[in-house]
């Protein structure tokens, strides 16, 4: 008889393996190659990915790499690492982790389980609002990595978690501790990463689970509405993008009397480029500048003790 053996497969975007322009040019080869990353028609893109985009791209990035890279690699493969060993410190199954884009890759952490002989797949995306560009894109690489197989595990693929209480009573908990260390600012900013708004007219709900997102935060935490808001963050290209802008509201706001200002970023489950670099240095000096006197950066959830709670409830809800 076939005996029943479940493990979890924790996966997020990817990393480059270096803060060197020759690892950050294949990592965001890879990454910008994807379809579900930027759908422009392959004959158009290649010419420009290959000819402007990773020659002028890859050096600048790799120096804002290079400014938060930590011990043990970037600090999504550092958080991303301490997440998969805090919860198969908790649960007693095979715990592995693959990222979409770059080392490990998806397939590798796939042919790990399958070789401890698990014959049901705990998949969870590291996403907490579902967008086709993110969870869709690891849908697309389960696909692939066990397209070749002679044998297929019961899949349990969890979609996203935007409303789910853990997620959320995680978030109020991170909230409240900067909340205590810095005083209560004047308006609390949870930026989201954005996506082409084409995309979700044409059908991506990403906009509508953020929205989720911050209002069952602003309920838990008792805020009025002038004292939180939505943006959106890291847009790319020239299409119009999810807004407002994090970059364009951080300029503004002290024109509206804004002077203490925190910032979240709860659609990250883990700190990486774009929280500590672009949120916690570019967007602190977009509101200096612009006239704002304090500003502190909510760290991701990481490897915090609440963040590993909620994923061993999703978790145990499927085993």
């Amino acid at each position: 008889m076939r005996q029943d053996k479940p493990g979890v497969l924790l996966v997020n975007l990817g990393t480059p393996d270096a803060p060197t322009t020759a690892a950050v040019k294949r990592y965001l080869k890879q990454f910008l190659s994807d379809p579900r990353v930027v759908d422009t028609p392959r004959w158009l893109w290649w010419p420009i990915l290959n000819g402007v985009v990773l020659p002028f791209r890859s050096p600048r990035v790799a120096k804002l790499y290079a400014s938060v890279w930590m011990e043990g690699g970037s600090p999504l493969m550092v958080y991303s690492q301490q997440q998969r060993e805090a919860l198969a410190a908790r649960v007693d199954m095979p715990v592995e982790l693959g990222m979409s884009y770059g080392n490990p890759s998806l397939q590798s952490a796939v042919d790990r389980l399958m070789a401890q002989g698990v014959t049901r797949m705990i998949v969870l995306p590291l996403y907490p609002q579902f967008s086709c560009s993110t969870v869709a894109a690891v849908w697309d690489g389960l696909y692939s990595a066990f397209k070749k197989a002679r044998t297929l595990p019961d899949i349990e693929f969890i979609r996203d978690y935007a409303e789910h209480p853990a997620y959320i009573a995680a978030l109020k908990a991170s909230v409240e501790r900067s909340f205590a260390l810095h005083g209560q600012p004047d308006l609390l900013v949870l930026s989201y990463h954005g996506i082409p708004q084409r995309f979700a007219r044409e059908g991506d709900d990403y906009p509508l689970r953020c929205a989720d997102t911050t209002a069952l935060l602003q309920q838990a935490l008792g805020l009025r509405d002038d004292q939180i808001m939505m943006t959106f963050q890291s847009r790319f290209g020239r299409e119009p993008w999810l807004q407002p802008y994090t970059d364009e509201t951080m300029q503004g706001l002290a024109k509206k009397g804004v002077k203490h200002v925190q910032v979240m970023s709860p659609g990250f489950a883990s700190d990486c480029l774009e929280t500590l670099e672009e949120i916690s240095e570019q967007n602190r000096e977009f509101f200096l500048h612009g006239g704002g006197e304090k500003f502190e950066y909510i760290p991701a959830l990481n490897a915090d003790v609440e963040h590993i709670d909620m994923m061993i409830q999703l978790v145990n809800a499927r085993r």
